[in-house]
């Protein structure tokens, strides 16, 4: 067995495991994993900010179920990952940041850059750990990728000393990992059955990771023989076809006021897959804590998160694509009573989506969501955070599993990087981006990043010169008294165009649709282009305007 270096050994365990696409921003502390790198054929997207790069690696997770890879070096280059590596925590998305570290023998005595990534990380990464010796490689990185993405996913963090990825060592690479299913047991479907054969006003919620087609296929046939109502928590639209008649819409931020009633109103609630959160919950009000009005059956793949909020009726700890497989065996009663309930479950759902409703301003969101219907179903389309994704989490009907990648921790600036990384790993779909002028400008450089490989992404900029949501809720808290939320912003398309992207721009009412059109065909072309849409400040939302928030509050002084 001939020796090989520990970043070398590196590199082929993640080739072994089929992980061969990561980000990151070069740094000195890893320069033997990037000559591995070179030597071995992996797919390295040099990023301009490392926050950038742990979304990408965000977002890579999120389409694939397998770790995203970000590599980053040690101090700085860490700290700038931490935005993105908290998105991968709360988001339940597999991840490994890879980050350079000062020698072995420098250590505890704050050498350049030194960090303790197990003390920085350790809130909010499943593991973290330093890898002392290069013949230990296989060991750790295989059990990296189970930790990344068995139970609950969420990121690990692997510390690199530099003088370790230089020692050589004779080892065998480990055999690839394939993470295990967490299977329900037959008394838990049996249970299931008869909670649902009892029930008269049932409903599925669905969330999380860990899901596959397979499974979104399997869940779209059961909710077909028991004629049950779905919907989806936070951004996790992908999760069921939204054009299927049990698709009852989304329970997200200012979801339908009806599908939140039904919720509450349920005898029984079906959650598979999510922990249904801060965001979905509407504030932890749809569902008591800890003991919920409805019967609660919750179905997740880590035991841990069975009970922590929430004592449900049945807990079934089972990962999604394996209770998707079980659900084929349960069987409907003889009567389905909640039928008619199904139905005005979906009519409520098309009322709530059918019209995009005007607002102030001569640009309006309705051209802008019709000019995105033109999209083909395997688009894929990603966000950050921003009262400006509302319209599209309303109105844009999600029909394919693996089209949709968004922070549901709320992070700004997440749209671009996670655009990138969907286009990298599907240079043959459509791939659009969109952003906020706050939101863009926090990861905007990652432009270079888009144009430096070709990736054909267009990034559509909603600017309204303000942080509209912070703006939003100053009005409803503190009327007539904004402070600090107003932005001067650049020429979005000028911007693009300084990067070598294609560049347009909405000012007037039906432009849009054009301006979009021709973005999109610079971006079949391999070259990314941004639209740059000006928003009326007072449309801030798709439920209500400025006024209408401040209408009811004590004027300020």
């Amino acid at each position: 067995m001939a020796a090989r270096t520990g970043a070398e050994i590196l590199v082929d365990a993640l080739l072994a495991n089929g992980l061969r696409l990561g980000f990151g921003v070069p740094g000195e502390s890893y320069l033997a994993v990037l000559e591995a790198m070179r030597a071995k054929g992996f797919d390295f997207l040099t990023c301009r900010q490392e926050g950038g790069a742990a979304m990408m690696a965000d977002a890579a997770g999120k389409l694939t179920g397998r770790p995203g890879l970000c590599f980053a070096t040690r101090g700085p280059g860490a700290a700038n990952a931490f935005a993105g590596v908290h998105v991968a925590a709360q988001d339940s998305t597999p991840m490994i940041l890879f980050v350079g570290q000062i020698a072995r023998g420098f250590r505890h005595r704050e050498a350049f850059q030194e960090l303790d990534h197990r003390a920085v990380f350790g809130s909010v990464a499943k593991w973290a750990v330093e890898i002392d010796d290069a013949a230990r490689i296989p060991e750790l990185v295989s059990r990296a990728i189970r930790v990344a993405t068995q139970g609950r996913p969420g990121p690990v963090i692997m510390a690199m000393p530099e003088d370790m990825l230089d020692e050589a060592a004779e080892v065998a690479d480990a055999p690839p990992v394939v993470a295990a299913e967490t299977w329900p047991g037959l008394t838990d479907m049996a249970a299931l059955q008869k909670l649902l054969w009892a029930a008269e006003r049932p409903i599925a919620l669905v969330g999380g990771s860990r899901w596959s087609e397979t499974a979104v296929g399997r869940l779209k046939r059961f909710a077909e023989r028991f004629a049950l109502p779905v919907a989806a928590t936070f951004r996790r639209q992908m999760l069921f076809p939204a054009d299927h008649a049990c698709y009852a819409g989304d329970l997200g931020i200012a979801p339908n006021p009806k599908l939140r009633k039904r919720v509450e109103n349920a005898d029984l609630v079906l959650l598979i897959g999510g922990r249904l959160g801060e965001m979905p919950s509407q504030g932890y009000e749809v569902l008591s804590v800890p003991a919920p009005r409805q019967k609660l059956v919750h179905v997740h793949p880590d035991p841990e998160e069975l009970g922590r909020v929430y004592q449900p009726a049945l807990a079934i700890n089972a990962s999604p694509t394996a209770f998707a497989a079980a659900l084929e065996a349960v069987q409907p009663p003889q009567e389905i009573g909640w039928r008619a309930e199904t139905e005005a479950a979906r009519a409520d759902y098309l009322d709530w989506t059918r019209e995009v409703p005007a607002h102030p301003g001569e640009v309006q969101m309705r051209e802008v969501m019709a000019a995105f219907a033109t999209l083909p179903p395997d688009a894929i389309v990603t966000n950050g955070a921003g009262n400006y994704s509302g319209w599209f989490h309303r109105f844009h009907r999600v029909t394919r599993y693996g089209s949709q990648a968004a922070p549901t921790s709320g992070s700004m600036g997440y749209g671009l990087p996670g655009a990138i990384a969907a286009k990298r790993l599907n240079p043959e779909r459509e791939v659009v981006a969109l952003a906020g002028d706050g939101c863009f400008l926090m990861t905007g450089q990652e432009l270079a990043t888009a144009v430096q490989y070709g990736l054909g992404v267009v990034a559509l900029v909603f600017d309204n010169g303000q942080l509209g949501t912070i703006r939003m809720h100053q009005e409803r808290e503190f009327p007539d008294r904004p402070f600090a939320t107003a932005l001067r912003n650049p020429d979005f398309a000028d911007y693009a165009r300084a990067f070598g992207a294609e560049g347009f721009s909405v000012t007037k009412a039906g432009e849009f649709a054009d301006a979009f059109g021709l973005a999109r065909a610079a971006a079949l072309e391999g070259r990314p282009a941004v639209v740059h849409v000006r928003i009326h400040p007072d449309a801030i939302s798709a439920t209500k305007t400025l006024d209408e928030i401040r209408e009811g509050k004590p004027k300020g002084d």
